[in-house]
């Protein structure tokens, strides 16, 4: 029987990348994308293309409103997307989005039957966020196994995060020996329609730096 799993896919490089790693493992992979309140949509319709290219069983998009509750430079537009790196947990922090996204996936990996879901945090080349640790993503785990009817009846869940230790240099290499196609995907916190990138914001200074020191070329298309 073939392998089953979960990927979140937001339509950035961490995730393209984490989900042609787990074809790789031989995974049937089933997507899963959040409209949450952000900003702009180039990362939707990016995470669309991709997983039509991967040919994925599955891909929903999710409808959140937390842009009802702000406090994110990425959900409130009173709050200004900075141009510049930040000491400590930045503005664009989203309050509890991955736990939020993988209660999500928990979710929809009971009804498929699935106890593998993959995400592709990051606790190297990241912006501080809280909830890409590996403190995070072992309390989610136990978390799974003690919330749901499949763990109470004795299945594990398996919080996969294979990029959690690796620089963005390091993830940019991996997807590439992949085949990854990283012009398909969109980072930037305040892409435009057409889905360029600022080059400016944390994303795009984060992926910048690692397509530099990877020495891998950068397709990403830069606003004028």
């Amino acid at each position: 029987m073939s392998k089953k799993a979960i990927i979140l896919l937001s339509g950035g490089l961490d995730s393209i990348t984490v989900l042609a790693l787990a074809q790789q493992q031989g995974f049937d992979c089933y997507a899963l994308s959040f409209d949450y309140g952000q900003r702009h949509n180039a990362e939707l319709i990016a995470a669309s293309e991709i997983a039509k290219t991967y040919q994925v069983k599955d891909h929903k998009i999710v409808k959140l409103g937390l842009g009802a509750i702000g406090g994110s430079a990425l959900t409130d537009e009173n709050i200004q997307v900075p141009d510049h790196l930040e000491a400590g947990i930045p503005v664009t922090y989203v309050p509890a989005r991955n736990t939020i996204f993988l209660a999500f996936a928990l979710g929809w990996a009971e009804v498929l039957h699935v106890t593998d879901i993959f995400i592709g945090v990051n606790a190297v080349d990241y912006s501080g966020y809280p909830d890409c640790r590996p403190e995070f993503i072992k309390a989610f785990q136990q978390l799974a196994d003690l919330a749901t009817k499949a763990g109470v009846e004795g299945e594990h869940f398996t919080i996969h995060t294979p990029l959690i230790a690796l620089s963005k240099a390091e993830i940019i290499k991996l997807g590439a020996n992949l085949g990854v196609d990283y012009a398909a995907t969109v980072s930037c916190y305040s892409a435009d329609a057409q889905g360029r990138a600022c080059r400016v914001c944390d994303a795009c200074r984060l992926r910048l730096q690692g397509f530099t020191e990877s020495g891998v070329q950068d397709p990403t298309r830069y606003q004028q």
